[in-house]
């Protein structure tokens, strides 16, 4: 192309060169003629206007045609020369202007040129993005309803759990209660330490029993969470016994230690009474302690016991209580009822007796809203719930359950002590067991209070809150083999 430009270019140049030239030449002879005229002229008139008398006109003509020639060479070497300058000048002018022609066409032609797509390959790949969207919404779709069908198998797969957990054949009963109590003995390790590997050194190091023992032994019972009131009754019945069987080496005292500790926390046949009768179960205690979750573990062990049991949601204070409660009602099978979130906690408790009334249901399971025991309203409001039942629900048998959380040592027994006041406490959830260095606040609490600890939760399963057992629970305190 740029070639085909060049050769255009320079055949207008030769084209314009021929012009000027020939110009230059026809203005160079007409200036030459018009000079040697004008010059002839003018030197014939000066001549003729000074010859002086006595020269002939022909002389002065003649000398004045050789002044007047040597006039018009000079003259026409002039306008050679200047000809010759400006053709040189137009010449170089050229020269640049195609030089800086060439070099734009250069760099012009060096530059990418940008690829413009046609509306034939716009269209197609907007025809293939919409492709891939489809296939993105599909696929998203897909798994929408994967996730539909895994949320629909949860229910399902939770009941099947229920039943594969609680419904346990007769002749497997004694390994579950091995298989508890080896959890006992996990869950009561921090505890273990704190005690009795203190007790093993006090029993091996000293050589008699003296004062300096029963200390040794008060400062280990309190420190592992008894209470001072409860350690003193230990030590003061451990001395008896010594006394009375005439016990002298330190370590035959261990035995009688323990049977000690089991005798401050017995608990009697009675104390289940409303698993065999109609009854009414208050539930009571702080938040965070497991009030909700050991309501719906005791729940199912009644429905797989055969009992018709009825809950009432009437924690309506603390978010997702209700929600809670309601999924453990779907686990264990057991009817709920339940008002929205803020609802009156007493009109809770009515509706749900006159529901137990016509459903003729045999344990009616009350949930209530977490209050700390320094709140007078909150307590002020248990006291409200209590009066409705006495009212409504006074043929039933009455149980009051306070849950206590058995990492917080002797606030729970602080705790237990408020609740007394608004309250007639019958017996304890103790919970937590599985990871507490403060599990001899079991001992403090039927020792000080007098009040039977009836459960303990040593876990997440819904097995995992068993009966309370004395023996089961010194034993695995002290790490006693069970099968001795």
């Amino acid at each position: 192309m740029f070639s085909k430009f060049k050769n255009k270019f320079f055949d207008k140049k030769d084209k314009e060169e021929n012009v000027v030239e020939n110009a230059a030449e026809n203005a160079a002879d007409n200036a030459a003629e018009n000079a040697a005229e004008n010059a002839a002229d003018n030197a014939t008139e000066k001549v003729a206007d000074n010859v002086p008398e006595g020269i002939s006109e022909n002389m002065v003509t003649e000398d004045a045609a050789k002044d007047a020639v040597s006039e018009t060479e000079m003259i026409s070497a002039e306008t050679t020369s200047e000809k010759v300058v400006s053709e040189k000048n137009e010449e170089e002018s050229i020269e640049d202007s195609i030089k800086a022609i060439s070099e734009r066409f250069a760099a012009v032609t060096a530059a990418p040129t940008p690829k413009v797509e046609t509306k034939e390959e716009v269209a197609e790949k907007i025809s293939e993005a919409t492709d891939e969207t489809n296939e993105v919404a599909e696929e998203i779709s897909e798994a929408i309803d994967v996730t539909d069908e895994v949320a629909e198998e949860i229910p399902e797969a939770a009941d099947k759990t229920i039943e594969a957990e609680t419904e346990v054949p007769a002749e497997e009963a004694p390994v579950e209660k091995k298989g508890f109590f080896k959890k006992l003995v996990s869950g009561l390790s921090k505890t273990r330490q704190n005690i009795v590997s203190s007790m093993d050194s006090v029993f091996s190091g000293f050589s008699s029993i003296d004062d300096d023992f029963y200390e040794e032994i008060e400062e280990i019972l309190i420190m592992g969470d008894m209470g001072v009131y409860t350690t003193e009754k230990i030590i003061d019945d451990l001395k008896d016994k010594v006394k009375e069987k005439k016990i002298k080496k330190p370590e035959e005292c261990k035995a009688l230690l323990i049977e000690s500790i089991k005798e401050q926390m017995g608990t009697k046949e009675n104390d289940y009474r409303f698993e065999n009768e109609k009854s009414i179960v208050l539930v009571i205690g702080v938040n965070g302690v497991g009030k909700t979750t050991s309501i719906g573990k005791l729940a199912a062990q009644l429905k797989n016991n055969g009992k018709k049991v009825v809950m009432a949601a009437a924690d309506t204070f603390r978010a997702a209580a209700i929600e809670q409660l309601t999924e453990w009602s779907k686990r264990s099978g057991a009817d709920i009822i339940a008002q929205q979130e803020g609802a009156d906690p007493g009109a809770v408790i009515y509706d749900a007796i006159q529901a137990s009334k016509a459903r003729n249901a045999d344990v009616l399971l009350c949930d209530t809203a977490g209050r700390l025991h320094n709140k007078k309203n909150l307590m002020a409001e248990l006291k409200k719930i209590d009066r409705i039942i006495e009212k409504e629900y006074n043929e039933v048998y009455r149980e009051n359950l306070i849950v206590l959380d058995s990492t917080t040592g002797q606030n729970a027994l602080s705790q237990a002590k408020q609740f007394m006041e608004c309250t007639d406490i019958t017996g304890v959830i103790l919970t937590k067991m599985d990871g507490t260095a403060k599990g001899g606040i079991a001992v403090a609490i039927q020792a000080e209070l007098g009040i039977p600890v009836k459960y303990v939760g040593v876990g997440e399963g819904i097995d995992d809150l068993q009966k309370f057992n004395a023996d089961d629970f010194v034993d695995a305190l002290f790490d006693v083999d069970i099968s001795e």
